[in-house]
């Protein structure tokens, strides 16, 4: 994953989420605000436009073999392979930002 592929924070939630199983929208939502903490309000606009560019680089993608058990909720999404993939890889660029950032707290502290 290069640099143009780099998740938004958004999109990066939207995996977490569908990494637990399928969803449809609104549920990705509640879960990424209750996640988020108490203020954070995810926008259906916001929602529904990462879901989109997920969906166009074939990260996620409409779970046409569970349709959804209340219609009104409309569209059930997955991950697929590949945004499993990209959430491990950038999981993983986090893992070693956090590293690096301890390193040089620790560094700082031992020159104080």
């Amino acid at each position: 994953m290069g640099q143009e592929q780099t998740l938004s924070n958004v999109a990066l939630e939207i995996l977490i989420t569908l990494s637990r199983g399928a969803s449809h929208g609104y549920a990705i939502k509640l879960d990424v605000e209750k996640r988020l903490g108490e203020g954070f309000i995810l926008g259906s606009g916001s929602l529904y436009q990462a879901i989109q560019r997920l969906e166009r680089r074939g990260l996620v993608a409409e779970n046409t073999e569970e349709p959804a058990a209340d219609k009104r909720r409309g569209r059930v999404y997955r991950l697929e392979p590949a945004g499993r993939n990209a959430l491990q890889q950038e999981l993983a660029r986090f893992e070693r930002v956090l590293g690096d950032a301890k390193s040089a707290v620790a560094a700082g502290r031992s020159r104080s």
